[in-house]
């Protein structure tokens, strides 16, 4: 069974940082390519970040130069440290598993997925 688990969520001010952690067994995280998503309150899903197994990584626009997405092979721990952080960002984050390497922004791509994390940033 994959489990992924989140952490690292809270409620930070503007201009402020985070980071979020997503613990995985070995074997999801070694043959895995790992993705964070965020959903907003009454909004759809999407792409903030992923990281393949390589260590390549991809953003979305919005959080470029802002986010960074990480992977502790140690520690079997993809993480998403955010600084800057703005009233906008303010939303579930959850982590997201893709075995086929994949490290995209297709949400349907990712077969596994954690519980989320909450993320506030007050106007």
């Amino acid at each position: 069974q994959v489990q992924l688990v989140e952490s690292g969520g809270g409620l930070v001010q503007a201009g402020g940082s985070l980071r979020l952690s997503c613990a995985a067994s070995e074997r999801t995280f070694t043959y895995s390519a790992m993705g964070w998503f965020r959903q907003a309150q009454g909004k759809e899903r999407e792409f903030v970040a992923a990281i393949s197994r390589s260590g390549a990584t991809n953003y979305a626009n919005s959080v470029k130069g802002r986010f960074t997405i990480s992977r502790d092979s140690a520690k079997n721990t993809v993480y998403l440290q955010m600084n800057d952080l703005k009233p906008e960002d303010t939303a579930v984050y959850y982590c997201a598993a893709n075995f086929g390497g994949y490290n995209g922004p297709d949400i349907y791509s990712y077969e596994h997925w954690g519980q989320g994390t909450q993320v506030t940033v007050p106007s």
